[in-house]
């Protein structure tokens, strides 16, 4: 933490830790001495009132001070179970305390010694009952209060006791919390009416009141937004500001409404046009373009890559299609091969699984230029693989890759220009932390004749009922998916797995085709079985979530989802927009017997609304970010104060506090503390170390 080279110094270093106990420190992300310090408590007990004796309520937790009278151990009948028992009083009344398998208490205790304990009440035969209590020998008045006071109560883990950690954590702030320096500007610090670091994390591990403790947070949660926002902004400076320009692509020489017509047979909808006057705003100029287009599924995304892709081609560049798995990136392909057919424009395809004659045909293509787009997976940024004149990377369902992994493309071409793309909604609180150095737009229109997704929660006891609706679907000539949590039965998940329902399926519908498909199933196999359900060869297809993105089945109407209660909202929003893809009227069954409340709540959502953006704001309140749409980003999603649904505004308030500062001094020379804690915090995760 900071630039004082202590607070790197590894906690295995400190008395009393040793190499054992720093692993399991290591789990409560506590590595060094700067994360001590920034490891705060996950709630508060207060102890500030003591209780006599005789006054101790059954159900409450309660404070008292009392002697012990006697102590006495003993083993139960079960061989891994043993009960101290201790007899204390207040000079008034009499109670008991009781530990489960705590051995050496006996030891510890004296009679007649005082104790300060802490814990839940019961009443037991009459008398009130302390169960697994906290306590703290008292030898002299100061010890009283010390104990009589809010207490924190931290996070554990195997190996890591409450009342260690806490004595640990306290004994650290003493040594070195009048080290610790502020970072923030002034101006930033006065400007926010924010409180001084120091007293933040002290106020975070003992608050005085409530008000203090808010302010407090306030300043931590600030700091945790500032210093990834400053992250983010030195990144885009970064690219902004290379002495490698950008090619350069005037729109003039093409008219995308016209290429659309041509390429389409339909009209571009406002919301096309609109985000289509952007990417080429961006592309016309010599600073390389970081745009994200998030557009929920069905929205036209891939119109915009098409048409972003031919001015790149016009203008005598190569663009790279980039798609997150190989069935994915097999389906664009040909879907782009039909589009680009008479453009006279040459396609090129590259997957990891490709070996020989085939790939090496591809890599000279790619290499001598006479692939005009190529289209692939990861694949496309290996060592070997060289461009001629790379100018447009395309990134599809960008959060798979992760928030760096562009970059690694963009070093293919002469700075080329980057789009990346998302079918599934994010937060506006989430877009600004983890593609917080992209310009975003927004598809926020459906295209004219897309049908509206009818969604039915189904409990497991209608399931006939459901299985003669999709009878019904097939003899129209329809098209089933059937999702399931897990391809095999767990021993500790209560879930239907999908080998079970095929059997079932097999057996109930007989007279229908049905097949399944998973992660584990052989590439040549899973190709051949979602050939063959494109091609209608397959009435019923049970499936994990591998048909989540991008498998394109107009004939497909119904999805089913089994124990769709295990499943995340942006999930279940992605799998239900694999149907409604044709010209027919289609379903959604969310089959579930939910026990939370957060659930319910979660299903109730899917069938009230189809509105992506919606659905991603109560993911990110239900669950949280690290969780929402697959992005988990050490240091970009998980902090250790902040909360990006109810400190939305603070978020607002860093960002453009950052990008303006970051803005005067793209490397903040004239910060140097403010430099150091970005790259301490942020440097590694949005890959800055090498941009100072």
């Amino acid at each position: 933490m900071h630039s004082l080279p202590e607070f790197n110094l590894p906690v295995k270093y400190l008395k009393g830790v040793g190499p054992a106990r720093s692993e399991h420190l290591k789990k409560l992300d506590i590595e060094t001495i700067g994360d001590i310090l920034y490891t705060f408590p996950r709630r508060y007990e207060d102890r500030r009132t003591l209780t006599p004796l005789r006054a101790l309520v059954d159900g409450e937790t309660s404070s008292v001070i009392a002697r012990i009278v006697s102590i006495s151990s003993r083993k139960t009948r079960r061989k891994d179970l043993s009960i101290t028992e201790a007899v204390i009083t207040d000079g008034e009344s009499i109670a008991l305390v009781i530990w489960f398998n705590r051995k050496g208490l006996e030891r510890i205790f004296l009679s007649g010694q005082d104790v300060a304990f802490y814990g839940k009440i019961e009443k037991k035969y009459g008398k009130p009952q302390l169960t697994n209590p906290d306590f703290e020998i008292i030898e002299n008045d100061d010890q009283i209060s010390e104990f009589n006071r809010i207490v924190p109560v931290y996070p554990t883990t195997y190996g890591i006791y409450q009342k260690w950690l806490r004595k640990f954590i306290n004994a650290n702030i003493k040594l070195f919390l009048e080290k610790v320096k502020e970072f923030l500007p002034p101006e930033v610090i006065s400007i926010n009416n924010l409180m001084p670091l120091r007293d933040a994390i002290m106020q975070m591990h003992y608050p005085s009141d409530r008000d203090t403790w808010k302010k407090a947070r306030k300043r931590l949660v600030f700091d945790e937004f500032f210093v990834l926002q400053a992250g983010l902004a030195m990144r885009r400076s970064a690219g902004e500001k290379t002495e490698d320009k950008a090619p350069v692509f005037p729109s003039s020489n093409i008219s995308f409404i016209q290429a659309a017509r041509e390429m389409f047979s339909f009209p571009l909808t406002a919301a096309q046009e609109r985000v289509l006057v952007e990417i080429s705003g961006d592309m016309g100029q010599d600073i390389p373009m970081n745009r994200l287009l998030q557009g929920d599924v069905g929205s036209g995304k891939t119109v915009i890559a098409v048409l972003s892709m031919l001015l790149a081609v016009k203008n005598g560049y190569q663009s790279a299609f980039m798609a997150p798995t190989e069935i994915l990136a097999q389906q664009h392909f040909q879907k782009l091969s039909r589009y680009f057919e008479s453009h006279n424009i040459t396609l090129a395809f590259l997957t990891g699984s490709m070996n020989g004659q085939e790939r090496k045909n591809s890599l000279q293509k790619i290499e001598n230029g006479r692939a005009d787009i190529v289209v692939g997976t990861h694949a496309l940024f290996q060592e070997k693989v060289r461009y001629a004149r790379l100018g447009l990377v395309v990134i599809d369902e960008q959060h798979r890759f992760g928030v760096i992994q562009r970059g690694a493309l963009r070093k293919k071409g002469q700075n080329p220009h980057v789009l990346v793309m998302t079918a599934t909604p994010i937060p506006r609180t989430l877009t600004l932390s983890v593609y917080g150095d992209l310009s975003v737009s927004v598809m926020d229109e459906m295209p004219p004749g897309r049908k509206n997704i009818t969604t039915r929660w189904v409990r497991p006891s209608r399931i006939e009922d459901l299985k003669d609706f999709l009878r019904d679907q097939i003899k129209r000539g329809r098209q089933i998916y059937w999702v399931c949590p897990l391809i095999d039965e767990s021993e500790t998940i209560q879930a239907v797995s999908l080998s079970e329902r095929y059997e079932k399926l097999k057996v109930s519908l007989g007279d229908m085709r049905v097949a399944f498909l998973h992660g584990q199933v052989a590439p040549d196999e899973k190709d051949l079985t979602m050939s063959d359900f494109e091609k209608g060869r397959i009435d019923i297809l049970v499936s994990t979530t591998i048909i989540e993105v991008g498998v394109d089945v107009p004939n497909a109407t119904v999805m089913v989802i089994e124990d769709a209660n295990r499943f995340g909202l942006s999930q279940l929003h992605q799998l239900r927009g694999r149907v409604g893809r044709g010209s027919f009227k289609s379903y959604c069954f969310l089959l579930a017997e939910p026990s939370s409340i957060e659930s319910k709540q979660r299903i109730r959502t899917m069938c009230s609304t189809e509105n992506g953006f919606k659905i991603a704001d109560a993911d990110l309140r239900l669950r949280g970010p690290g969780e929402v749409c697959g992005i988990r980003q050490h240091g970009v999603t998980d902090f250790r104060v902040a909360d990006l649904v109810r400190d939305r505004e603070l978020l607002l308030l860093a960002r453009e506090q950052a990008f303006r500062i970051v803005g005067n001094d793209n490397q903040l020379a004239g910060l140097p503390l403010l430099r150091e804690e970005v790259l301490r915090r942020v440097g590694k995760v949005l890959d800055l170390v090498k941009t100072g």
